[in-house]
């Protein structure tokens, strides 16, 4: 079995290849978040095996920095593991009672995880299916911070404006106050 642990980060990837016996492959390599980068690490790894269902890949879940990535990997048909970088660091503390925390050392502790099955499921079609929840829901969740603000900004104009007009209807935030209030600025 063929390992492969990556550190995540914005324009470049830390990487880290070794097979089941624990010799190393590769040693930590820095590859770039593009296409070029990508091919290259898929290069060393089929360098070392021809069968791609003996390789497991692991990477931290550092957002929207790992999506092209995880999709490149997955469309190779490597298996894949995204893991919580949370999960990593504590992985990381448990194995030593140094503070060291590189993207090399990331890279290694990716690996280790994943030699060790520590309760790992593979990213799958639900997992994307997931992802793309969590995107809709924090972009809900803005709008709807910014409808708020917007109403409290309403209000208090409103009160400065008109404010005999709160006294008159039961809330601000309907439908017939707002049409007053465009018709009668």
């Amino acid at each position: 079995m063929i390992y492969a642990g990556i550190d995540v980060a914005k324009n470049k990837h830390d990487c880290f290849i070794t097979n089941s016996n624990g010799d190393v492959l590769f040693k930590t390599f820095t590859i770039l978040n593009n296409r070029d980068g990508f091919n290259d690490l898929f290069h060393k790894i089929s360098s070392v095996t021809e069968d791609l269902t003996k390789v497991k890949v692991g990477l931290e879940a550092t957002g929207h920095y790992s999506y092209n990535l995880l999709g490149y990997l997955i469309d190779k048909g490597l298996t894949t593991y995204v893991i919580n970088p949370l999960h990593t660091s504590l992985y990381r503390k448990s194995l030593s009672l140094r503070q060291t925390k590189t993207d090399k050392v990331d890279a290694r502790t990716i690996v280790s995880m994943i030699m060790s099955d520590v309760n790992l499921k593979s990213y799958s079609d639900t997992s994307y299916h997931n992802e793309e929840l969590k995107s809709l829901t924090r972009y809900r969740f803005d709008k709807v911070k910014e409808r708020a603000k917007l109403k409290t900004s309403v209000s208090r104009l409103v009160t400065i404006l008109f404010p005999e007009l709160e006294k008159l209807v039961p809330t601000l935030h309907i439908s017939s106050v707002y049409a007053l209030l465009a018709e009668f600025p």
